[in-house]
């Protein structure tokens, strides 16, 4: 158990000081910020307040529409 725990924490220790690891896991941040931006707008099918706007706004186009013809 000593031996995983001295190796995860130079692991660690590395990984502080690797300037590469920190913009992996800035990437992987910012990409879950994106995703939850997304998800947000959109929701999950079209029932997010995006989605919803957008069913609202088609149907008033094509109410237009069909009242044209």
């Amino acid at each position: 158990m000593l031996s995983y725990y001295v190796k995860s924490v130079d692991a660690l220790k590395r990984l502080r000081t690797d300037e590469g690891g920190v913009v992996s896991f800035e990437y992987i941040i910012v990409a879950a910020c994106i995703i939850g931006a997304v998800s947000a707008a959109f929701g999950t099918g079209a029932t997010g307040g995006l989605g919803t706007a957008l069913s609202g706004a088609l149907a008033v186009v094509t109410a237009a529409f069909t009242a044209a013809v």
